[in-house]
């Protein structure tokens, strides 16, 4: 089937669940140029590939939510197809070399062996062909930990934000209070259509969360 003119106008969003935890690994394009970012490729890069090249992607950056190990598992692997700068915030980047966390999962450390091109900060911007992904710092899940917003489409949240639900702080690194926070006060002031697309689990807006979420809501 053609493509109309209302699809050569929105995004291109795939996501592939990868691995044990059924983890997100997001592609997110613009349809003109056909220009993605690969968001969070966390296992199984073989399947991550495939999608980029049956949709025809151009990929130009990979970036990370945060550093857990379900989240970047793939980078390696996928980079050596598509050597593209790699973005992560700086408080996580000690978690691609956690030897604790490659041996409890039975993997060879490192569990990343490329460096970081990019450190994201709050207020950061990545440009892909027609769209913008804006960096916001959400600490919480990880001391690291970001989300990335699209105006006016969509909201990349990794393990801060899910469908009814929020990351969690019993990890190291993790705090609850701070996680709160930056829902509050980041992610529930934004445009309340934009669509959530988390690290795990099915997509929900910023409303339904905003009003629905039993974990924090706001009034009314």
């Amino acid at each position: 089937m053609p493509e109309t003119e209302f699809d050569q106008q929105m995004p291109i969003v795939a996501c592939v669940t990868v691995g044990m935890f059924e983890e997100n690994c997001y592609l997110y394009a613009c349809p003109q140029t056909r220009e993605a970012v690969i968001i969070d490729p966390g296992d199984e890069a073989e399947r991550i590939l495939e999608t980029i090249q049956e949709l025809r992607l151009i990929p130009k950056y990979i970036i990370n939510t945060h550093g857990h190990i379900d989240h970047i598992c793939a980078i390696d692997a996928v980079s050596e197809v598509y050597p593209v700068p790699l973005a992560i915030h700086p408080d996580d980047v000690y978690m691609y070399t956690d030897e604790e966390a490659a041996h409890l999962f039975e993997r060879t450390p490192p569990l990343v062996k490329r460096q970081p091109d990019i450190l994201l900060k709050e207020g950061d911007r990545i440009t892909i062909g027609t769209l913008t992904l804006d960096v916001l710092h959400t600490p919480g899940h990880t001391p690291g930990g970001i989300c990335l917003v699209s105006q006016p489409y969509c909201v990349f949240s990794g393990d801060t934000l899910f469908h009814r639900s929020i990351g969690r702080t019993d990890l190291p690194g993790g705090n609850y209070q701070q996680l709160i926070t930056a829902i509050k006060t980041k992610l529930y002031p934004l445009d309340e259509e934009l669509v959530v697309f988390a690290g795990h689990g099915e997509p929900t807006t910023i409303a339904e969360e905003k009003y629905e979420n039993p974990f924090v809501t706001v009034e009314e």
